[in-house]
């Protein structure tokens, strides 16, 4: 949220949320860690934690305290209220200790009262500590305008505030062509990979739209040609006949940075540096050139399988139950396979009971593995689990580590610089990875990308693009955007169907009405959901009866084996109209909105009810992918049974040669007694 504050004009607000969800710590003392960033054009006057929490109703709050720390600088303690449920508490964070990047520490000593004089030292399950995910950083700042360079403008543009404020915009000519509208989702995925704000989007639109004209800081993104002759005029034609041109200028208190170019392709190549984040950074001065030779694509991300816990040694003092939490991330084409492990490397005093300290690695919550602390180990402990075969952990999964390092003698408080211990740097999950292979939303836009970026994709749209169409497609490109890690992949717009060879090879997003795009008229048959014969509304079927004026509201994302290429997935995002289908884009616009669903088909209604269906029985991209892996899994298996296979054969031979030779030894015998 962002806004003007009302006791000073020339302040602003903007409150920045805690990423992490509600977290529940065990432990008579216990610690979190959050993150939010400070934007380097704001001269921050006031920085205000708003801490929602609770405790149990069974803490003693004379005893229990709580206590916050900035970029591991300690400054603020206190105790909890005398009441029970959600608390909330306002703590003014120091200015002298805020950085771009910064990691709040909410540490919390929580004891029980057993009585009116004394309390329990020893550890229950009632001692916790709940920070609930509403908490939050509000700023008070000044906001210090744009210098000329296009770097500046660039931190402006994809700021939090700046977004949430609805102050950023992309805009292309009225009824943009299709390189146009390439060269602008070329943008916004790379503006969706980097924006930081879950719940906000930057829109794509055409020169028409009010509200985009409004903005504060606007790319606009065209062919010269197609161009204002107010913005011709900032440009000389001959610099552009071999090269595309980025120009940052402000107008009448607007902040404008055009991406522009003679040919088609040069546009795509330019509007491919704006996508890389490094060069926009890098651009010192208020304009770019680049040529067909600029070397615009992003860095590679090497995907190695390691991931490394904690950049530096994690240590945790004090007596009882202490936990940690680290997020690991996996490439977004990617899911975890069997034989994963998670490698904690340890370090801890040896003034702990040891006939009760332990270590206990949890994923997702779930209890993965333990074991025990030793004097003998302590300054070199290696704990090593193995995730369970078939265990999910999707594309991001969280690495929880539970210490509990009693003492020999009980203390008063728990407190104290000992006993410790500290997770190295050494630690690190090693996920066996594979790439996902369910032609499902669960999947989606997985199933699109490869090598973390867009896999030759084909967008069909209506050939008259309407405000609400261009709110779908900004819909549908912002979740890709969040998933693709990379510029270089392809996205190819078409305004009519494209042909077989085009949809054999390439994975393909459909969206718009079926009066208003012909390949979408071709599917019908296909769809999950058909339309009528009049082609105004949805027709029931055997997962959902649908009203007659119901199926012309109705709005639908339904995710098909292409007809085209049975190895490829194609999306149809479709309504009877484009409010229809612009309802079904908005449950595949966030990453938080597509999560809720594992089906094939969606259906949103204008009263915002959102169903998900599953359709197809055969779930799978590539069955030969499913058997390779399964081999792969099973080798060791097969290799024995390959030896015991072996072995048998063998003596099956041999009992073969004993039976032929005793066979001919009786037949001698026999004929010697005859003769």
């Amino acid at each position: 949220m962002g806004g003007t504050s009302g006791h000073a004009a020339a302040l602003k607000t903007y409150t920045q949320p805690f990423q992490n969800n509600t977290t529940s710590l065990s432990g008579q003392s216990v610690e979190m860690s959050t993150y939010f960033i400070k934007m380097d054009y704001w001269q921050v006057k006031k920085a205000t934690l708003n801490l929602n929490f609770q405790i149990p109703q069974l803490s003693s709050r004379q005893l229990s305290d709580i206590t916050v720390s900035l970029n591991n600088v300690k400054f603020y303690s206190f105790r909890p209220s005398k009441r029970t449920g959600l608390q909330t508490k306002t703590v003014t964070l120091p200015l002298r200790l805020l950085q771009g990047q910064n990691v709040l520490k909410i540490s919390g000593q929580i004891l029980n009262a057993a009585g009116k004089r004394d309390y329990r030292v020893t550890q229950t399950p009632a001692n916790w500590l709940t920070v609930d995910n509403h908490s939050s950083v509000n700023f008070q700042y000044r906001l210090m305008p744009p210098t000329n360079a296009i770097k500046s403008f660039y931190d402006h543009f994809s700021g939090p505030d700046t977004i949430a404020n609805q102050q950023s915009s992309i805009r292309v000519p009225n009824q943009a062509s299709n390189a146009e509208l390439t060269a602008s989702m070329i943008v916004l995925t790379g503006e969706s990979r980097v924006i930081t704000t879950e719940n906000q989007q930057i829109p794509v639109s055409d020169m028409a739209d009010s509200t985009a004209k409004k903005a504060g800081y606007q790319v606009i993104v065209a062919r010269y040609d197609h161009l204002d002759r107010a913005l011709q005029r900032r440009f000389d034609r001959q610099d552009l006949r071999q090269q595309g041109q980025i120009r940052f200028f402000k107008t009448k208190g607007t902040y404008t940075l055009v991406v522009t170019a003679l040919t088609d392709q040069l546009l795509q190549k330019t509007a491919r540096f704006v996508a890389n984040q490094e060069l926009m950074q890098e651009s010192s001065h208020a304009v770019e050139n680049v040529s067909a030779q600029t070397r615009t694509f992003t860095s590679d991300l090497h995907y190695q399988g390691h991931y490394q816990l904690t950049t530096t040694a994690d240590k945790l003092t004090g007596a009882g139950h202490q936990e940690r939490s680290y997020f690991v991330s996996l490439p977004v084409d990617r899911n975890n396979a069997d034989g994963s492990q998670i490698t904690l490397h340890l370090r801890y005093s040896k003034n702990l009971d040891f006939d009760s300290a332990l270590a206990t690695v949890y994923v997702n919550d779930t209890a993965i593995g333990s074991q025990h602390l030793t004097a003998k180990r302590a300054d070199n402990d290696t704990l090593t689990v193995t995730l369970p075969k078939g265990m999910a952990l999707g594309h991001s999964f969280t690495v929880r580590v539970a210490l509990d390092l009693p003492i020999r003698q009980p203390a008063n408080s728990t407190n104290i610089q000992t006993p410790w211990a500290s997770i190295e740097p050494s630690s690190q999950a090693a996920i066996q990875s594979a790439p996902g292979n369910d032609l499902l939303f669960s999947n989606y836009p997985n199933l699109f990308l490869k090598n973390s970026t867009y896999d030759n994709l084909v967008v069909v749209r209506p050939k008259q693009m309407t405000g609400t169409d261009y709110a779908t497609l900004t819909n549908l490109f912002n979740l890709i955007g969040n998933y693709a890690q990379s510029n270089r992949g392809r996205i190819r717009v078409y305004d009519h169907t494209p042909s077989a060879d085009v949809l054999k090879h390439a994975n393909v997003i459909a969206f718009g009405s079926a009066k208003q795009n012909a390949l979408v008229r071709h599917l019908n048959s296909r769809l999950y959901f058909q339309y009528n014969r009049g082609l105004t509304g949805f027709l029931s079927n055997e997962k959902l009866s649908i009203e007659q004026t119901y199926g012309q509201q109705i709005g639908t994302a339904q995710l098909l084996r292409s007809p085209y290429n049975q190895k490829k997935g194609l999306l149809v995002v479709t309504g009877a109209d484009s409010q229809a289908t612009y309802l079904a884009s908005t449950q595949v616009n966030y990453q938080r909105n597509i999560a809720q669903y594992s089906g094939d088909a969606i259906v949103v209604d204008p009263d915002n009810n959102h169903f998900g269906y599953r359709f197809k029985k055969n779930k799978l991209i590539d069955t030969q992918v499913n058997v390779k892996q399964t081999l792969s899994r099973n080798s060791q298996l097969l290799v024995y049974l390959g030896v015991a296979l072996g072995i048998i054969l063998l003596v099956l031979l041999a009992l073969l040669l004993l039976l032929g030779k005793h066979g001919r030894l009786r037949r001698r015998k026999r004929g010697g007694r005859h003769a």
